[in-house]
């Protein structure tokens, strides 16, 4: 079993982004992120200081916009429009989720595409979904950049996805069906009304589970040699811990490692490759807008 070390990976692919920002031609800015943080939940506090910090590592500069929880959506549209008009700006992130009166929809097509580092803009799916050059949603995209760096040849492969939401399993599914390396998989996407979905991870050679159900995927769903990414990220409850928590995966690591050929840990495998993608898809916004 290799374990997928998406911390090391993360670093490296950090690294080379540093590195081309540092030998950008004179005169033209280092790469700016604006990142809109709505309310105080403690999970979107802890994964914008982690993006603001890595920026910082990057050499990419970055800007943190907090907003009241209580904030107007107009107020809201209106800050995203103002960062849109910004010609020192080259990405824009609106960290999720957003509290329960601002339409989520709404607030992602007014980002705009060509500073849309999230990837979660209708033109950059459609883009997507159609094969063309586009920004990519970050956890498919850096689960894409780890399989990649670790040399891993997917085609003719049987994938499983488990969880089809349009920020992770729907983009990874056509990421992995697409004419790429990797990629030339045969895709099955299951959720909730799935029937029988032992059977199929069962078959599978590449298993994504990103469905947030901690230790969902047991030993006995997948077969022996299955290459596995584990895309979930729970707080659980555990007094045992001096925070008073764990986080845990959506796979049962301790049963389902010793039966694969490579396994995402959690933490340090899919979370740091998401951050990383997210750095990618700025510098690759920069480039586009100053070169």
């Amino acid at each position: 079993m290799v374990l997928l070390d998406g911390k090391k990976t993360a670093l490296e692919l950090r690294e080379k982004l540093k590195l081309e920002v540092q030998n950008r031609p004179e005169g033209v800015s280092a790469p700016h992120l604006a990142a809109i943080l709505v309310g105080n939940n403690g999970a979107s506090e802890t994964y914008v200081a982690s993006k603001v910090k890595s920026c910082e590592a990057a050499g990419i500069r970055s800007t943190l916009i907090r907003m009241d929880a209580g904030v107007s959506e107009s107020d809201l549209l209106q800050e995203i429009d103002k960062l849109n008009k910004d010609a020192d700006v080259d990405g824009i992130l609106v960290q999720l989720p957003l509290p329960r009166h601002i339409d989520e929809l709404k607030v992602t097509m007014a980002v705009n595409p060509a500073k849309d580092v999230d990837g979660f803009h209708p033109e950059n799916i459609g883009r997507l979904t159609l094969g063309m050059d586009t920004f990519v949603p970050a956890t498919p995209f850096g689960i894409m950049l780890l399989l990649e760096a670790y040399g891993i040849k997917t085609s003719g492969m049987h994938a499983v996805v488990v969880g089809r939401s349009a920020i992770v399993g729907t983009p990874m599914s056509l990421l992995l069906s697409r004419n790429s390396e990797p990629g030339n998989c045969t895709v099955t996407i299951t959720h909730s009304r799935t029937k029988n979905l032992m059977s199929l991870t069962k078959q599978a050679d590449l298993i994504v589970a990103a469905l947030g159900k901690p230790g969902f995927l047991t030993a006995d769903m997948v077969k022996e040699g299955a290459i596995v990414i584990d895309v979930g990220i729970t707080r659980v409850e555990d007094n045992n811990s001096e925070k008073g928590y764990r986080i845990s995966g959506d796979v049962d690591f301790k049963h389902v490692a010793p039966i694969c050929s490579y396994i995402t840990p959690v933490p340090g495998g899919v979370g740091a490759m998401t951050i990383a993608a997210l750095l990618t898809n700025t510098v690759t916004a920069w480039r586009r807008r100053r070169f």
